[in-house]
């Protein structure tokens, strides 16, 4: 892709590090003005300074995307700064501890909805206004492995991941025929700040995680940014509901 998207205008997600920052990233290289979200201020307005730096348009917000007033000011602003919004790539997700579903505490549980699973039902509900309004544009969810398989000890994890399938398919059969198309990527285990915290001081944990790889290694950020821009790209416009697997093989196994 080339300048793909001038003249567009992108909302990214959890946008301060990792695949939300790759993302953002990608989609200012093909020429849309960015708008980085994320609950982290200090992150996401470096992320933004340095697009800026480089030539770019972007504009960062911070935003709990699990609070609905906090996504509608998100999509506001979006609209205010640049006219439209044509893609969005709602990324913010946390992970949640390995704990058997019978020792699993219910704040928790709850915190992970709210966060992976309604902060994505906020961010589309706002969107979706938007892009119905002018007719058009492509929305991609992050819903990870976590949305396609079950892993022992990760059920709140794995039970948000489904949901944001099932938001994802029903919202795009609503807007098929409107110009509106709504996709989801699953990524596998990325080599993401979010990993590396969860390896760097344990070396059998890493190992564990590559031993689980056909591909024998992890996922990068960019690999991620490429395949959303597919998705949200003119290249996949026939491409409606599906949940695109980036994991290295890891659900084929």
């Amino acid at each position: 892709m080339s300048n793909t998207f001038t003249d567009k205008v992108a909302l990214v997600t959890g946008a301060g590090a990792g695949m939300g920052l790759a993302t953002a990233r990608a989609f200012a290289a093909e020429g849309a003005a960015v708008v980085l979200a994320d609950i982290d201020e200090k992150t996401v307005r470096q992320a933004a300074d340095d697009l800026i730096a480089e030539g770019h348009r972007a504009l960062p917000v911070v935003c709990d995307v699990a609070v609905e007033a906090q996504v509608a000011d998100l999509v506001q602003q979006t609209v205010a700064a640049f006219g439209r919004l044509d893609f969005a790539y709602n990324n913010a997700g946390v992970q949640t501890p390995n704990v058997e579903t019978a020792d699993a505490d219910g704040a928790e549980f709850d915190r992970v909805q709210a966060i992976n699973l309604r902060g994505v039902w906020n961010c589309m509900k706002y969107e979706l206004q938007q892009m119905r309004t002018q007719g058009s544009g492509a929305i991609v969810n992050c819903a990870s492995i976590g949305g396609l398989i079950g892993i022992a000890g990760l059920g709140a994890y794995h039970a948000s991941k489904h949901g944001v399938l099932g938001l994802t398919k029903s919202a795009a059969l609503e807007y098929a025929a409107r110009g509106i198309r709504i996709n989801a990527v699953c990524p596998g285990i990325i080599a993401t700040p979010m990993v590396e915290r969860m390896t760097t001081t344990d070396a059998e944990a890493m190992d564990a995680l590559l031993a689980q790889q056909p591909i024998a290694r992890l996922g990068r950020p960019e690999e991620i940014a490429e395949a959303v821009l597919w998705l949200a790209s003119d290249k996949a416009s026939f491409v409606i509901g599906h949940a695109l697997a980036v994991d290295g093989g890891y659900t084929i196994q």
